[in-house]
């Protein structure tokens, strides 16, 4: 049957028809879509693990033990599961396995621009490079067939326009293959040095075996051209544009193989043209390795190595025909993102912001407590790293900063990677103050379920490790929980804790207040007889508030009486419209 499906979704199907029975991953964008579809087969199971390197070993574990497994993740996770990719390299599989990488090239949703392909390079596994949702279903099938034939893990890398844009595909039945006999083999298996030396030639036999198959494989394909003074070497979403631009104008050498590369195959598309451009975003891996074999070609040089490409962008480096479009009269104002209407982080950020506290960040929705007007973040660096970044503040600057700075980390992102920098704090003893934003949720990825939740990936009671209890077991003796939309509460409790001399967590807990299971208090409204436009409730940057002829207004389509800008009006304009929200 032929429809239309997302990148992610036919990714998710490819695993159904080819038999995958275990996937865990860690939620990332624009990968999370790909678990969430996978969840949806019940012949497959599927788990959110704590972080993408628990999720790459149980992976790992479920093809050891003979069945096809698949774990996923975003381009700055694999930076987390580098420690098992690159030892899964040298042990190879028992049945398949498969890893989903999803980079983020114009950092949508990311701290970085990150080229997912020199993972491939360097831990020696192979790549395949999907370019729509066709080739993401039947690549993700191949990928199993590869990686049993060649004994290794497989890595399938989608971009955020291949993940997140549909095309046609053709579905199937599912085929799960037999389990696989697991055999002991501690030569194959147990990494330690005596036998991992051992591996490493099997890996470089493996790797010219995989490139003499680049060679021959349906992976990487010739277009002909009618134009024969340029030849276009591209893969992935790169390939689109480029069809998109010149059409059949110039010959193209599609690469869905984008590790280990045909050198032949390229030398003698490079020897059929005038020329050769190499057109792929952010890092030259392609372009590098067409210059190691003694090519000469056009590529960063007139490409950027920032951002995404456009149909556009590759038409005017390219001497192609750029399409203007049509514009609008009006300019249309821009709209930065800023945490929701009733968003339980906002009160404590506000709190932070009015004790001028110096706030080490998170990755999560709640990084845009950054924003004005709270500007209540000075670093976000990764998962987990606020905690270890206070730590290490803190032992530098000692107690000059010790009472007036913070960690902030989300729930889910304490589970992922937060509890070894509060380890840390308790272990070596430095007299910092840790705040769990616990929402309940994992919110920026679009409400998975967490450790902490008490749900499974399927809705399904799982097991709940209470946060309170985890910290004193940590040797935490100051653990106190607030509700971040009573203001005094948090302000209370940020100085008390800041004052002590010892190290503390506070755990501000609401549920987020877009779950559909929140029952939100009837939305309020500014009585204008009251309100003195002195603007104090606009210092909470609530999306809902502004400001109309000099008084105060609410929206009652956004207002979720949450109540934190009725505790900053000094006279007492807000009031409650009394109608369920």
């Amino acid at each position: 049957m032929k429809q239309l499906m997302l990148g992610n979704a036919a990714v998710a199907r490819g695993l159904y028809e080819a038999g995958c029975c275990v996937v865990s991953s860690y939620p990332g964008t624009p990968s999370t879509e790909i678990t969430e579809e996978a969840a949806k087969f019940d012949d497959i199971y599927c788990e959110w693990a704590p972080n993408e390197k628990v999720a790459m070993e149980t992976a790992f574990g479920a093809s050891l033990a003979g069945r096809r497994s698949f774990c996923g993740m975003k381009h700055v996770g694999l930076n987390v599961a580098a420690d098992p990719l690159f030892t899964v390299s040298y042990t190879g599989v028992n049945a398949g396995m498969i890893i989903v990488v999803a980079d983020d090239a114009g950092m949508h949703s990311s701290q970085n621009e990150q080229d997912s392909r020199h993972y491939a390079k360097a831990s020696k596994i192979p790549m395949l490079e999907p370019s729509d949702s066709a080739e993401a279903l039947s690549f993700t099938k191949l990928a199993y067939e590869l990686s049993e034939e060649f004994d290794t893990p497989v890595i399938l890398k989608m971009c955020t326009r291949v993940a997140h844009s549909q095309s046609l595909v053709e579905t199937s039945e599912r085929v799960e293959p037999p389990m696989k006999p697991y055999e002991k083999n501690i030569g194959k298996y147990v990494m330690m040095p005596g036998n991992a030396i051992r591996r490493h030639p099997v890996v470089e036999e493996r790797t010219r075996k995989l490139a003499a198959y680049a060679e021959t494989s349906p992976l990487n394909r010739l277009e002909e051209g009618s134009d024969r003074a340029l030849g276009i070497i591209t893969s992935s979403t790169s390939y689109q544009y480029v069809k998109e631009v010149f059409g059949d104008r110039y010959p193209v050498l599609k690469l869905g193989m984008v590790w280990p590369l045909p050198k032949q195959k390229i030398l003698d598309f490079a020897a059929s043209v005038d020329k050769v451009a190499v057109v792929e975003e952010l890092d030259p891996f392609l372009e590098d390795f067409c210059r190691e074999i003694g090519l000469d070609v056009l590529g960063k040089d007139v490409l950027p190595m920032e951002g995404e490409f456009s149909q556009n962008l590759v038409a005017a480096k390219l001497g192609g025909t750029v399409h203007t479009g049509k514009t609008l009269e009006d300019v249309i104002p821009a709209r930065p993102p800023v945490m929701c209407a009733g968003c339980p982080h906002r009160g404590l950020f506000y709190t932070l912001n009015k004790n001028k506290c110096t706030v080490m960040g998170d990755i999560g929705c709640y990084t845009l407590g950054a924003v004005a007007p709270l500007a209540a973040m000075d670093m976000t660096l990764c998962m987990g790293g606020s905690i270890s970044g206070l730590h290490g503040f803190n032992k530098a600057r000692g107690a000059e900063s010790e009472h007036k700075t913070v960690a902030v980390i989300g729930d889910s992102t304490f589970m992922h990677s937060g509890m070894t920098g509060l380890a840390n704090i308790a272990y070596n003893q430095s007299n910092s103050t840790v705040i769990i934003l616990d929402n309940s949720i994992t919110g920026m990825t679009g409400h998975q379920q967490n450790p902490t939740t008490g749900y499974n990936i399927k809705g399904d009671p799982a097991g709940k490790i209470d946060l309170e209890s985890l910290c004193r077991a940590m040797g935490f003796k100051r653990v106190r929980v607030v509700d971040p939309y009573n203001l005094k509460e948090c302000d209370q409790a940020v100085k008390e804790e800041l004052s002590a001399d010892e190290a503390s967590v506070i755990i501000s807990r609401r549920p987020c207040a877009l779950l559909k299971y929140v029952k939100h208090k009837a939305p309020l409204a500014v009585n204008k007889d009251k309100c003195i436009g002195c603007k104090s409730c606009m210092k909470i940057g609530c999306p809902a508030i502004s400001m109309k002829e000099g008084k105060a207004r609410v929206d009652f389509t956004q207002c979720v009486g949450c109540g934190v800008c009725e505790q900053l009006c000094p006279v007492g304009a807000f009031e409650s419209t009394g109608k369920e929200g």
